[in-house]
Order: structure tokens, then sequence, then C-alpha cells
């Protein structure tokens, strides 16, 4: 089979041939139609000391079944999380991680819907947000940010807001549902809000603390670090949660299967539409890369092996 491997710390990427990988127990082996990029992968090519394994979100056709497996067959279309080699024409993924694809849904839409829309919905859940309150999110054009702000708006919030990079984004963020929008380098960011879903982190995390109104939560899942001082928690009795799926899906599966059918039901109901920015081959592997390094990307980021 064709898998996208690099040897040292950003790259270069490159395709290579290697073994059809086998299952293990309790693990399923899937013909990849989908991969999705995800900005943590991006920045373990760009960051990362050792080179790692480039997994992520998969779509496709279950062809093997290990040991153990009793919730897929062959056949099934599926969509998860691997943990090992992603960017390739098979993948193991592990049945815990592991999510059935609709028959009215493809695999480009399963791997933009899903797991985003899992780690968008859980961090709204995190923030406890009610019926009216506003909330502001940041990385609003991306992978999981588009689908944030589709889920707040369909969960009743009150005002949303996008937080971009740049005006080019503006008008895309306003046709997801966001009431506005602002620049990560304004001045202001408005008027204060009840909660910020962060997917940036590292100096962000000051202004977007900032953003919140007293008693306001902001919920961290961003894997771009950054501080905070304890006394910018205290003056506006403020939160800082964190939020972060894999904990979920591991200790809660009962939660993350009522999230995965929630997701789903939103998206047949016209709620919740996954927008694909583009489809690469995996020769284009970097070229897919330096769109999310680039924060040109209007939604997910997709290879099609």
């Amino acid at each position: 089979m064709r898998r996208v491997r690099y040897e040292s710390t950003g790259g270069p990427l490159f395709v290579e041939e290697a073994p059809v990988p086998q299952p293990g127990p309790g693990e399923l082996l899937v013909r990849c139609a989908a991969v999705g990029i995800t900005l943590p992968m991006v920045r373990k090519v760009a960051e990362a000391a050792e080179p790692v394994t480039l997994g992520g979100e998969v779509a496709g056709e279950v062809v093997a079944a290990g040991e153990g497996v009793t919730r897929f067959r062959v056949g099934d279309r599926v969509t998860g999380l691997c943990f090992g080699y992603g960017y390739a024409e098979y993948a193991v993924l592990h049945e815990a991680m592991t999510s059935p694809i609709p028959d009215d849904a493809d695999a480009v839409t399963a791997v933009a819907l899903v797991r985003s829309g899992l780690v968008a919905l859980g961090a709204l859940e995190a923030a406890r947000l009610a019926p009216g309150e506003s909330v502001l999110v940041t990385a609003a054009a991306s992978g999981v940010g588009h689908l944030a702000v589709q889920l707040a708006r369909a969960r009743g919030a009150g005002r949303v807001v996008g937080a971009v990079s740049g005006p080019a984004k503006a008008d895309f963020v306003r046709s997801l549902g966001a009431d506005d929008y602002m620049r990560y380098d304004d001045d202001s960011w408005g008027d204060p809000v009840d909660c910020v879903l962060d997917a940036v982190g590292g100096d962000l995390l000051t202004p977007a603390l900032a953003a919140l109104a007293p008693h306001g939560r902001l919920v961290a899942y961003s894997s771009g670090g950054g501080t905070i001082q304890a006394y910018d928690l205290l003056v506006g009795a403020k939160s800082v949660i964190g939020f972060q799926m894999a904990l979920i899906a591991r200790g809660r599966p009962d939660l993350y299967e009522q999230w995965r059918q929630d997701l789903w039901r939103l998206f047949a109901e016209g709620a919740v539409k996954p927008v694909v920015h583009g489809e690469f081959a995996l020769e284009d592997a970097a070229a897919a890369h330096q769109v999310i390094t680039s924060r040109t990307n209007l939604g997910k980021v997709v290879l099609r092996p």
C-alpha cells in the first residue's frame, strides 16, 4: 500500500510503499476513502523533536477485523481516529474510537463531520452554554471551529462571534450563522461574551480570557499551549476548562455515542453542514498541510487516498 511519511522535523512529506497492516485484538483494518488533516498533526510535523507517525481521522470500509471485535464486520463503512499510519490507503482503528457512517452520507462528509464535530460539541458541553448566552469561537473557519459556530447556533446561543485571522474569512463565518466576526489583532474583541471556545492557545489565551464577561467560561481544547495569569481569573470570577476528546471516547463511551448520534441527527435536519475546503491526493499531503499552516482553509482539509 501507499502511505505518507517524513524523516526529519518539518518534512518533507513523501509517499512510500509499505505492507498492509494487520488488525490486532479489538482493532479494524479500514480501506481509507478519506483522511482528515488536523492542526495538532500539522504542528507535530513542524515542531516535534523526532518524526511522528502521521495519524488522524479516517473514513472508509472495513476489510478485516481483529479478535474480539463485536460492533463491526467486513463491509461496514466507518470513521474513526487512527493512532498509527492514517495518511495511507489502509489504516488500523481501535473499535472504541470508531463510529458507523449512515447510508445517506459519504466518507468525505463523515471525516469532516464526526471527529471535528465531536470536539466542537464536547467543547460546548464543557462550557455549559445555556440558551440565550453569547459565545465566541476562535479559529472559527477551521475544521472544528466552523462546526462549533453552527452547533452554538443550533443549541440556542443568543449571539455567536467568530474569531479569525483576517477579513477574507468574514463572509464565510457569517454564512455559518455567526452574528459577527473579529480579527485576532483587533484592539477590541467587542462586547464581552459568556463563553469562549479556544482552539488556538498560545498568546491568544490572554485576549480570549479578557473577552469574557464576569463569571464567563473559557474552554481550551488547543494543542498550542499558553499561560494564563491567576489574577485574570480572580478579577472577573472567570473559569478556564480544559477539554480533550480522547478522554471522553475512552472513559465515557456512552456519552461519546450520544454525541455522535446528536451530530448525525443535526446533520440530517440540516442544522449542521460540514464544509470541505479541498481534497488532496496522498502525493499532495504537503500542500494540504500548507493550507492549514497558512490559515487559509475555510472548513476541513481532506486527503483522498
